[in-house]
């Protein structure tokens, strides 16, 4: 008897909680990574239709906009390359990114200089309607971000506060688009580029604190004496 009952507790109490505890670490990566690629695919197939309703209505603000769409889409491609990698190589691309945000500065600031000559009033219906898609395509992104941003660190959170700048952005362009209907000239666009500059700004400095808070606890668990900085 003692020795029927002796084999069977081990082999019903010790197996089973194994499989369960293997499985998150490997499925945490790959729907972080799934839902980063969704999220680049979603703002590169919207940067087309913006950029070329941009184009056509002549909108320095939407052109802007329209180039948030592809910095997001490198952002999140990015991300998808840099999981897996160690805390301080994140912490690293979380400043890349931090960066990044701020390429569609450059171009603001060009077509500003170029409208500034030439105030034209953009046409407000395909402006509007324009706005209101991409701060549709925003809201989405912002939110498939917001349930993976705590696991991805300053990576993920780069990319929350692009969608999440973007969709203030979006807004500002539809209340925009009426003042222009009252004002009937290109200066609203123009003043609001100018605000997308300062939003894309601060959004930068917000992710390289996050960036320098990963690589603080990278050299934390590296054993390194933090007291010295």
């Amino acid at each position: 008897m003692p020795m029927n009952s002796a084999p069977e507790q081990p082999g019903i109490d010790e197996p089973v909680p194994e499989p369960p505890a293997a499985e998150p670490p490997a499925s945490a990566p790959t729907a972080l990574r799934r839902t980063v690629l969704i999220v680049a695919a979603i703002n590169a197939a919207y940067f087309v239709v913006e950029v070329a309703v941009a184009l056509a209505i002549g909108s320095v603000a939407l052109l802007a906009d329209s180039v948030d769409f592809l910095e997001d889409t490198a952002v999140n491609l990015l991300i998808a390359l840099a999981l897996g990698w160690s805390l301080a190589a994140r912490a690293r691309v979380g400043k890349v990114l931090a960066l990044v945000i701020l390429l569609p500065a450059v171009a603001v600031v060009v077509q500003v200089v170029l409208k500034v000559g030439d105030p034209d009033a953009p046409a407000v219906t395909p402006l509007v309607l324009a706005a209101a898609g991409a701060a549709l395509v925003n809201l989405v992104c912002a939110l498939l971000l917001a349930r993976i941003r705590a696991a991805g660190g300053s990576m993920v959170g780069a990319a929350w506060y692009a969608a999440r700048n973007d969709v203030i952005i979006n807004l500002a362009i539809i209340a925009m688009g009426f003042l222009t209907l009252l004002v009937g000239t290109g200066w609203p666009d123009i003043v609001l580029a100018v605000l997308i500059i300062v939003l894309n700004g601060r959004a930068a400095l917000l992710v390289w604190r996050l960036a320098g808070e990963e690589s603080l606890a990278a050299r934390a668990l590296a054993g390194e004496d933090l007291d010295d900085d």
